[in-house]
């Protein structure tokens, strides 16, 4: 097993919690000093962050790939508290269907800030671990799922009393109930290497990323034998702390550079392993299919 290469250094992704933020002595303005293992999203709804990760990456200008380093200080301006309760009371909820991710549920309602803002409005900390049933909130600005036409008539008007030798006025018919839309179901894909190739290949797809099943299965073959927890603890990357993991043997920098929006940040999740390879294998190579060995 190999591991995908790359020069970029990246902040490491950790499930650690970012620490409260503190006012700078003489000046109004919160702020937070970067730990290691924060991110934009954990420490915006640490510090309860107006607008979420993408308003603190602007409010301090910070642009894709979103790398942090540890001692950088974080201008929160744009922290409220808890803005919670404002939201929840004019909140639009959609119920999760089989075959739903988070990523096809933000496309399909045109959620601001995409997926992630989906899973910031409900403290989803995996975009993978959603249940049918259910009840997710959607931000402001969202498509709602019935968006069309109020589904309550409007009450007839009544006659108006006749005027003498006026015809009386009829009453207006009231309005017809419009049915309430509903979501169409995502595709549901099989828990299984089949299933997790072919969700990978339609994200690939939204994406303009190459590749076939053919040669994802092929590599993932001679990577990992189809095992997505499979990790390699022998070669020179593992002997520098960065390992090779999942079902085509990235390591965690190029997970990190690669990864493709709507999939997890776990580097053992299969679709987002996949995936964030693809992508690597689409810069490097020009597709994963031109991919026949180490790489």
């Amino acid at each position: 097993m190999f591991a995908l290469c790359c020069t970029a250094v990246l902040s490491t992704v950790q499930a650690n919690a970012a620490p409260a933020a503190k006012a700078v002595a003489g000046n109004s303005v919160p702020t937070h000093t970067v730990q290691n293992g924060d991110t934009l999203y954990r420490i915006a709804r640490s510090a309860h962050v107006a607008g979420g990760w993408q308003a603190l990456a602007e409010a301090n200008k910070i642009s894709s790939p979103y790398t942090l380093v540890p001692g950088q200080v974080l201008n929160l301006s744009s922290s409220g508290g808890d803005s919670g309760s404002s939201a929840e009371a004019s909140s639009t909820t959609y119920t999760v269907q089989p075959g739903d991710t988070l990523y096809r549920i933000a496309r399909t309602y045109q959620v601001p800030g995409g997926w992630e803002a989906l899973a910031e409005a409900n403290d989803i900390w995996s975009p993978r671990h959603l249940a049918v049933g259910q009840v997710l909130t959607l931000p402001d600005g969202s498509a709602s799922p019935d968006s069309g036409d109020s589904a309550t008539s409007t009450p007839a008007k009544t006659a108006s009393p006749a005027k003498a030798d006026t015809p009386a006025k009829t009453a207006t018919p009231a309005k017809t109930a419009t049915p309430v839309k509903t979501a169409t179901p995502a595709k549901a894909y099989a828990n299984n290497l089949d299933g997790w190739i072919r969700e990978s290949l339609a994200i690939m797809a939204q994406h303009g990323i190459p590749g076939s099943y053919n040669g994802i299965y092929r590599n993932v073959m001679r990577e990992s034998s189809g095992n997505p927890r499979a990790i390699n603890l022998w070669d020179s990357n593992a002997a520098a702390g960065i390992p090779s993991k999942g079902l085509l043997q990235t390591i965690q920098p190029t997970f990190n550079a690669y990864h493709v929006a709507g999939t997890s940040w776990d580097i053992y999740d299969p679709v987002a392993n996949i995936t964030a390879a693809c992508n690597y294998a689409y810069h490097r190579y020009g597709s994963i299919d031109n991919v026949n060995g180490p790489y």
